[in-house]
Parts: C-alpha cells; structure tokens; sequence
C-alpha cells in the first residue's frame, strides 16, 4: 500500500528551512517601506513648491477678462422733447370786488355754483349811496330852478333895452338909460352861462350818485363758477384804499396751462410745436395740444426794483436782489389751452409736460451712449464691431438725440452692432489660504 503507483510522494523540508523562509517573509514589508518613503517626501515637496510658485504667478500677473458691450442698430421710434412742469389755471379769472364801502346784506350765491353774466351775488347796504343820489338830484333841481329865473330876468331886460332903444332914437331918454338896458341883458346871459355849467356838473353828481347805489348790487361780469368767496354776508367792507374781493369767478370750459420752461431749454421751443402732458391722477392717460405762445419774460420781472420802485432807498436793495435772482433758476411761461367741458381738470392743477422738439417713427436708432466725440463736419464716431469681432472705428450722422437713443441718418445698416461700453476687468486668483489639499498616501 506505500508502493502504490497512485500515491504522488510528498517532499518534505528540514525544520530550520521552513522557519527561515518565514522570517524572510514577515521581515520583508519594513524593509519596503524604510526603501519608499524618501521619494514621498521628494514628490509632496514638488507640489508644494509648484503650488507656491502658482500662487506668485497670480498674484504678481492676475488674469484679467475684458469684453466689449453691444448693441444692436435696430429700427425704432426717436422723439426728442423738453419736460416741464404746468399748472392749470381757467381760462378767465376774476376777482369780483366792492366799489363802494359798506356792510354785505345779502350774499345770494355759494362755492362752487355757475352763474350767468349780470346775476346778483351779492348785496351792500345802500343807505349812504341812497342819499347821496338824493342829494344831487336836489342839488341838480336847484341849479335848474336858478337858470329859469335867470331866463325870465334876461327876458325882462331884452324888453327894457329894446325900450330904450326906441326912446334913445326918438330923442326922448338919456344914453346912460340904454348903456344900463343893453349891460343888464350881457350879464344875465352870462348869468345863464354860468348856471348851464352848474347844470352840467349837478348832473355828473347825479349819475355818479346813481352809479355808487348801482354798485350796492354786486353783479357777475361774466358766465363762470363761483370757485372762491372771500367775504361772508354780514361783513363790513371798505373801498376806499382798495376793491375788496367778495368772490372770484373762473372760466372752467377751457382751461389754461402755463409750462414753467427752463432758460436752458426756451431757446429750443416755438409756438406751434406740439405738447402732450399727464396729470398725478391719472398718469396712464396722455392729453395732447399745441404750443400757443410763450411769454417774453419770466414773472420775477414784477419784483424787478427797477420796476417795483425809483426811489433812493430801493438802491441798497437792488444788488441783493440782483445777486439773488442770479442764483435762482429763470423759467419763461409757455402756454396753451385745453378744452375741460366735463371739468375733468381743476384749478392749478399739476401737469408734467413734453414739448415735442421732433420725432422720428420707424427710424435707424443706436443707444446714445454709443456715440463718441462730435467732430467738426458734424458727425460722430462709433465703434462698430466687425465680422472677426474686432471693432473698428467709423463715423455716423445723426438726427434726433435724446441722450438715450438716437437716430441714425447714415454710417450705420440695421443690424450692426455697436459698442456701447466696456465690461470691467474681473480678477480670477487661486484660492491658496491653507496649502494645498490634503493627500492621501
């Protein structure tokens, strides 16, 4: 059974070689590991000195990224206009006042009604402007009286020089009794003379009279709407300085709208040109009209010392007032009117007016910030991008500008791009706060 020719013999070792291959192999790592870590070292310092020297490079040399800014040269509307402030005012304001002094009895209308041409308002107690009016009807009546009997003397005296006369020429009176005859008929009529004066002016006195009882009764100059009442019934009011306002009246069907424009901008706007304005309540809707005039001068002209006074005293005021005005803004007043027959705007109003100085529909437009220097045969110059998208300069002329967009007349195709500023430069470092990332080994 040991001879057996399918048993395979196994080979056996001695003892003492088995153990010394088995301390080779258990000795055999260390000895690696002692031979590898010299060229770890070596490799983490390189990254080290690698990433150090990147981080000089970025720091000393950043990268920098520039792009151009473009835009499109496109077909659109251009409408170059100059913004104003209005206020609404009616087209007829009148302070309705008192001619003579007195105490209001009656005030016959309120805020907010319409009345016509010649309607009662108000009312002033008339006793004195009654009596007076009687007073000079008498004194008129007296001075009458006194012409008839001045008549009837001058009658009397034609008779008695015609007397005197005949006797004169029949030799029968003295000269001096005719002398006397023919002066007495001279001053009679020179009497008359007088008295038909005093006639005159007696009359005077009567109609003015007549007319200070007429302005006891306050009438309306014109159709309007009673927007103010300034004094109540029962109030006492003196003329004799000034015509006090009892109410003011104002035309609302049209209203008018004076447009405060900036010296700066007047030199630009002409009557004519067309307007369209919006007011704070309804900003959304747009109301158009017609530049109708514009005033020669602004409205400080009426505190102009030079206008408002020529005496000495005003002269220690006037540099003050000069310095002053110089350092406030002038406006001009441009006006122009609007219907309001549904009263839809009201009395001084805000508008925030566009005086259309020109518009340009379906027109070339660049952004105008894409525009350089004017040059001296009036165009401009403008960097348009070129196929290779580089750009190169060229040159444009243009139309309308509203310092947003505007219109390009020639230079320029639709669909070019232009450069309309520079993007600013970006800086990218390496983010290097705590060495490297840590590796794995």
């Amino acid at each position: 059974m040991l001879n057996s020719p399918n048993r395979i013999p196994v080979r056996t070792e001695p003892e003492h070689t088995r153990e010394t291959v088995l301390r080779a192999k258990s000795t055999s790592p260390s000895r690696n590991k002692r031979f590898r870590r010299p060229g770890l070292a070596l490799a983490a310092t390189a990254l080290l000195l690698c990433a150090g020297a990147f981080q000089f490079r970025d720091t000393i040399f950043p990268e920098q990224t520039s792009s151009a800014i473009t835009a499109p040269v496109i077909r659109g509307d251009v409408e170059e206009a100059v913004l104003a402030s209005g206020t609404f005012k009616p087209n007829k304001l009148v302070a309705v006042g008192a001619q003579v002094s007195g105490r209001i009895t009656a005030l016959n209308v309120k805020l907010g009604d319409k009345v016509q041409k010649d309607t009662l308002i108000a009312e002033i107690d008339s006793t004195t402007q009654s009596n007076d009016l009687k007073t000079a009807q008498a004194s008129l009546a007296n001075v009458r009286a006194q012409r008839q009997e001045s008549e009837a003397d001058l009658e009397n005296a034609q008779l008695t020089l015609t007397r005197q006369q005949t006797i004169f020429r029949s030799q029968a009176g003295s000269k001096a009794d005719l002398d006397t005859a023919e002066a007495s008929v001279k001053k009679i009529t020179a009497q008359i003379a007088a008295l038909d004066a005093q006639i005159i002016a007696a009359e005077v006195a009567v109609e003015t009279a007549r007319a200070n009882l007429s302005y006891t009764r306050i009438t309306a100059p014109m159709d309007g709407t009673v927007l103010a009442i300034v004094n109540q019934q029962g109030q006492t009011v003196n003329a004799a300085q000034s015509a006090p306002t009892i109410v003011i009246l104002g035309e609302l069907d049209t209203m008018i709208v004076r447009t405060e424009i900036s010296e700066a901008d007047v030199v630009r706007v002409k009557v004519g040109q067309p307007v369209y304005f919006t007011i704070l309540g309804d900003p959304a809707t747009r109301y158009d009209a017609v530049l109708q005039s514009i005033e020669p001068a602004p409205e400080s002209i009426t505190s102009d010392s030079s206008v408002t006074s020529s005496s000495t005293t005003s002269s220690s005021t006037s540099s003050s007032s000069t310095s002053s005005s110089s350092s406030s803004a002038i406006y001009y007043n441009g006006v122009f009117a609007v219907p309001n027959q549904d009263n839809h705007f009201r009395t001084y109003m805000s508008a925030e007016v566009h005086i259309v100085l020109g518009a340009a529909k379906n027109a070339l437009t660049i952004p105008s910030s894409a525009l350089g220097a004017k040059g001296a045969d009036g165009s401009y110059g403008v960097q348009v991008v070129a196929a290779d998208g580089k750009p190169v300069a060229s040159k444009v002329i243009i139309g309308l500008n509203n310092n947003v967009t505007a219109e390009i007349l020639s230079g320029l195709s639709e669909g070019d791009r232009v450069v309309i500023g520079e993007a600013s430069a970006t800086t990218t470092k390496s983010s290097m706060g705590g060495g490297p990332p840590p590796m794995g080994f």
